[in-house]
């Protein structure tokens, strides 16, 4: 059904939940690799099917409820804000379609739970749509540590800084909406650490708020046994070159700007000499890649792959409410029963 190119052979049908900035980036690279997108839901009629003439969509749904009730759509692409996310993606399953779930997953690893244990139940797939973890170059980073070639990790160092809005009613400074860097940003480099490292041991996290309370910007150091380290950071208001480190004991491996993009990356030796560089375009964002997985999942009949498994994604939202205990940050959903 799909191959290492991120593409697909149209056998299953999309429906795309939401119709913001992220749908906007991600409907484009479904189309031109070979995915059918067959309908798109939005709050309104108006903002649905704005939406669908401007992507060639067939099918404008004026609610999320009739995305997910029509009988022509398999796979459900939540791409609303992630307060929303566990609603829509229960209701997505609850209908009886695969799920592709937008990024931060959920506010709380209880929402993800949550999530990961309907889909189970229902023998359907749920994918986090953490991109970045399926592109190219970081399949390629994942053979070079595997093969040994820069030692023993001992620490991963990654960034993902901006310059957003700074209107206190934005989303993205909104208590109510899930607001701050850590979930919209941090989860990058988080998911990073993750899949270099795995789940942490210990985590010491420090952060600095907006006049919203919202965190401006999150650092956190996530501590292994043996001694690794991966150093995080994010932030809001300030932007940074973004790129990304993986240090070994024989050599280290450099991300270029932005390291989350499939973007080049070279690996060095312990004495600084270059032993490889890696540049593979893509068509597009890249953004298929996660698609293809999703899609690959479900021609298999299997509702967890390697790359991302549904119970990593709720380890991942796990250390993020660690961080934001430690940080004093909380939201509505974490007082919800």
């Amino acid at each position: 059904m799909t191959n290492s190119n991120g593409t697909s052979d149209g056998h299953l049908r999309w429906g795309i939940l939401g119709t913001g900035f992220i749908a906007g980036l991600q409907v484009p690279d479904l189309q031109e690799n070979g995915f059918t997108v067959q309908a798109v839901g939005s709050r309104t009629e108006e903002s649905s099917k704005a939406f669908a003439d401007g992507h060639g969509i067939s099918t404008a749904h004026g609610s999320y409820e009739d995305l997910v009730a029509d009988p022509d759509v398999d796979v459900v692409y939540v791409a609303t804000p992630h307060p929303f996310h566990h609603a829509n993606a229960l209701m997505a399953l609850n209908a009886g379609k695969h799920v592709l779930v937008e990024k931060a997953f959920t506010i709380n690893a209880r929402e993800a739970q949550e999530i990961v244990d309907l889909a189970a139940a229902k023998g359907l797939v749920v994918l986090e749509a953490m991109w970045t973890r399926f592109l190219p170059h970081m399949a390629r980073i994942r053979e070079i540590i595997g093969q040994g070639t820069i030692g023993e990790v001992r620490k991963v160092l990654a960034s993902h800084n901006q310059d957003l809005p700074k209107d206190p009613a934005h989303r993205l400074n909104d208590p109510a909406l899930g607001g701050g860097a850590l979930l919209d940003l941090g989860i990058y480099p988080i998911s990073f650490a993750f899949d270099i490292l795995g789940a942490p041991q210990r985590i010491l996290a420090s952060a600095s708020k907006t006049v919203t309370g919202v965190d401006r910007q999150t650092s956190a150091i996530f501590e292994y046994a043996g001694g690794a380290q991966a150093i995080v950071d994010c932030e809001l208001d300030a932007a940074s070159a973004n790129r990304a480190l993986v240090i070994g004991t024989e050599g280290w491996i450099d991300i270029e700007s932005t390291w989350y993009n499939p973007v080049p990356f070279t690996v060095f030796d312990a004495a600084g000499n270059m032993v490889e560089r890696f540049e593979q375009p893509v068509n597009g964002r890249g953004m298929q890649y996660q698609a293809a997985e999703l899609e690959r999942l479900a021609g298999a009949g299997a509702t967890a792959g390697s790359l991302l498994p549904p119970t990593e994604t709720v380890s991942i939202m796990a250390a993020m409410d660690e961080i934001r205990r430690q940080i004093g940050l909380e939201y509505d959903a974490d007082t919800r029963p």
